[in-house]
């Protein structure tokens, strides 16, 4: 299977939404005449799979330990990459970074099995500005891992990349937004 046709096929059936004016409001505040709504394929058995298979051919040969991200939009991507890793025999970690210290117990922002000195991709679902990526890249390095880079599923061209390159890391994107609006 082209796991990558298929993923750009669900996202277009199920994610992708397009108006004429700009009716969807961003996070950022921004209005916008597209939205792409992952989730609904992220969240999804088959979308998982799918993910999780394209992020594996990513990353299988880059000496990586641990894939994740920012909750909750670079779960269901870590976790895919995660199970595909481990059929495999190639086993690659989830992690997960929380928004904020856990407020008992440890008070851990990084959850998952994940040691000092491991080599790790952060993991997004969309790019804009790159503000959620850049976060988990802190706690992240703060944490001791060593951080490859940033995979994200759609980069929606707004000086995410751009931004990412500045703290000198590569911004590997599946695919371009402009390219899934051409179609």
């Amino acid at each position: 299977m082209d796991y990558k046709k298929r993923l750009e096929e669900l996202i277009r059936d199920r994610a992708l939404k397009v108006a004429d004016e700009p009716i969807f409001k961003l996070s950022s505040g921004k209005m916008s005449n597209y939205y792409i709504d992952l989730r609904t394929v992220t969240l999804d058995p088959e979308g998982g799979y799918v993910i999780g298979n394209v992020i594996y051919d990513i990353v299988k040969d880059k000496k990586v330990d641990a894939v994740g991200g920012l909750t909750l939009g670079a779960d269901p991507i870590a976790y895919g990459t995660s199970i595909v890793s481990y059929i495999n025999k190639n086993p690659i970690k989830p992690f997960v970074v929380r928004k904020e210290p856990k407020g008992h117990g440890t008070g851990k922002q990084i959850e998952g099995n994940v040691k000092p000195g491991e080599n790790v991709y952060i993991l997004e679902d969309v790019v804009t500005t790159a503000g959620s990526s850049l976060k988990a890249v802190k706690v992240a390095r703060d944490f001791g891992l060593n951080v490859l880079g940033v995979i994200t599923l759609v980069d929606r061209e707004e000086g995410g990349e751009e931004n990412i390159k500045k703290e000198g890391l590569e911004l590997i994107s599946i695919f371009k937004v402009s390219y899934l609006l051409k179609k």
